[in-house]
């Protein structure tokens, strides 16, 4: 099968999953409800919802919680915080750090996959809020260090970052490099957090670990300035 006829078939399966969903939405009262009923987890932006519903569901409560990763992938912007600190309060914060980190690189690597398969016209539409071609500048100059920088920042979309990495021309093996250490402190503190704290407290550490993202992502700016001065002056 030639490449062509690869990127063909896989748009062809891509529309087809999305005219499911929507048929299915509409046409499907269950899942139209469990639909419903998984974004208004989000929208309340209430932890101790989303760990009684991942409690509810008993020994599938880690396969339920990494679909959710998944679904808010796609759906970007929901906040994947709310999952992580989840995790932690109910799997324990270094299983519950494993399953975050797991379930969002792959939920990542998703968004990557369609932005590819769709072209830059669907992804624009499905992120309306984000503009791609402030983006463009920096993936062409920085590359792979261009999504270290994102993921280390978390007031920066990660799924729209996932959407506009799959449209450049890096491969998926660095991507996931970059995504998975760019991701794994915030995941590793927000876990321990989470596991610890509730409440108003967790909204005043996600404003410090945010602070503590910016001055990462300064130092990362700074040396990726001074390496390319470097490469200039010689």
């Amino acid at each position: 099968m030639t490449k062509m006829n690869k990127r063909t078939l896989a748009r062809i399966l891509l529309v087809v999953a999305i005219l499911a969903a929507v048929l299915g939405f509409y046409f499907v009262p269950a899942f139209r409800s469990k639909l419903t009923q998984v974004m208004m987890l989000f929208r309340s932006m209430s932890v101790e919802s989303i760990i009684g519903y991942l409690r509810s569901f008993g020994v599938w409560a880690v396969v339920i919680s990494f679909l959710l990763m998944m679904f808010q992938s796609v759906i970007a912007p929901l906040p994947a915080f709310l999952i992580t600190f989840a995790n932690a309060a109910v799997f324990g914060w270094w299983q519950g750090a494993l399953l975050s980190w797991v379930s969002a690189m792959a939920g990542a690597l998703l968004c990557f996959y369609i932005a590819r398969i769709a072209g830059r016209d669907i992804v624009e539409k499905m992120n309306k809020n984000f503009s791609l071609e402030k983006l463009d500048e920096y993936f062409d100059r920085y590359g792979k260090h261009t999504i270290l920088i994102c993921r280390l920042l978390p007031f920066i979309s990660f799924d729209f970052i996932s959407y506009a990495a799959g449209l450049t021309a890096i491969k998926p093996l660095p991507f996931l490099i970059t995504t998975g250490i760019g991701q794994l402190p915030a995941t590793i503190v927000y876990s321990y957090v989470g596991s610890n704290l509730t409440g108003s407290t967790k909204t005043i550490m996600f404003g410090l670990l945010s602070m503590f993202a910016l001055f990462i992502a300064i130092y990362v700016l700074k040396q990726i300035y001074q390496n390319r001065q470097m490469k200039t002056n010689k």
